[in-house]
């Protein structure tokens, strides 16, 4: 699988927050995503997961059989900021509810929502309210999202927000299994996330300025 962005800028509003982005992934690599508040993280994650229209550039994805008639957000989990889970509904319901609405990808079967469960550290518990749990027991089901349903690229902002540093090992680990098995993952984040030969891309916001922008 390839994952290749050509020349991305995109507005907000009236500003435009980045322009020129380019980067190109191929099965098992991994891109982080650093730079200030405000410097083009989160919105250029938007971009690729579909959420946002670019201003310009293009973002195309090629499977194994050099077939390109998929978009990036067709192929790919987006975790965001918020977790995107019903607060009165039980994590097995909304575990349940993703794995039936994304569905499974690229040939390769999801695991069961008890073993999700079981891989975040929170086997046991999926009977329970989801607004009942902690903030860092909501962060780490929000993760098992991506597990209950295969999608070859996981496109990830701030993923181990509300963690601690052993949740944070933990899902360093997914990460490199989602890896190994030729997935590939783009991360925003302030903090180290652990993962091995991933490529860094500094973001730094548009200056106004024709050269430059770019770190």
């Amino acid at each position: 699988m390839h994952l290749e962005a050509t020349n991305l800028s995109a507005r907000r509003g009236e500003e435009l927050i980045f322009e020129a982005v380019s980067f190109r992934l191929n099965s098992g690599e991994a891109l982080v995503l650093t730079g200030k508040n405000g410097s083009g993280k989160s919105t250029l994650l938007r971009v690729l997961a579909g959420l946002l229209r670019q201003e310009a550039g293009t973002v195309t994805v090629t499977d194994s059989q050099g077939k390109t008639d998929r978009t990036l957000g067709e192929t790919s989990h987006y975790l965001g900021h918020r977790n995107a889970m019903k607060s009165e509904l039980t994590v097995a319901e909304n575990l349940l509810f993703w794995r039936r609405y994304l569905g499974d990808t690229g040939g390769i079967s999801a695991v069961s929502i008890e073993e999700a469960a079981d891989a975040v550290g929170l086997p046991g518990i999926t009977h329970l309210p989801f607004g009942y749990l902690s903030a860092g027991q909501q962060r780490r089901f929000a993760f098992a999202k991506l597990l209950v349903a295969y999608r070859p690229v996981w496109i990830l902002d701030e993923p181990t927000a509300a963690l601690d540093a052993s949740a944070d090992q933990l899902f360093a680990e997914l990460i490199d299994a989602h890896r190994h098995k030729g997935g590939i993952v783009i991360a925003a984040t302030h903090q180290p996330l652990g993962l091995a030969d991933a490529r860094e891309l500094k973001m730094t916001g548009f200056s106004g300025m024709d050269a430059g922008v770019w770190g």
